[in-house]
């Protein structure tokens, strides 16, 4: 993609030290910085989210009946502080006794 900007003078100018700085032209200066900025590519933003529901489901698995119980009541609470009628964990707790 070739991308044509119009920079303001600061901003032209903080680029020009910053090439000047690290001893590189202005447009690579550019490039490592829009690449470090810019977020990661949408696989791997989408291969960590799924790694890490995973290694939630692997925790859930091994939880003692205690802490789940512990859990439900933590929903239940939020549920019942919330102000709207709509609740957010019904289908959660349905099968947890009260």
């Amino acid at each position: 993609m070739t991308l044509q900007l119009t920079l303001p003078e600061d901003m032209e100018k903080r680029l020009e030290q910053e090439a000047e700085r690290r001893g590189l032209p202005g447009a690579i200066v550019a490039l490592q910085l829009l690449d470090q900025h810019l977020p990661p590519p949408l696989d791997a933003r989408r291969a960590a989210a799924l790694s890490l529901l995973e290694q939630w489901r692997v925790e859930d698995e091994s939880l003692s009946k205690e802490e789940e119980a512990s859990n439900a009541q933590v929903l239940r609470c939020l549920d019942e502080d919330r102000p709207s009628y709509r609740k957010l964990f019904v289908d959660v707790l349905k099968d947890q006794s009260t």
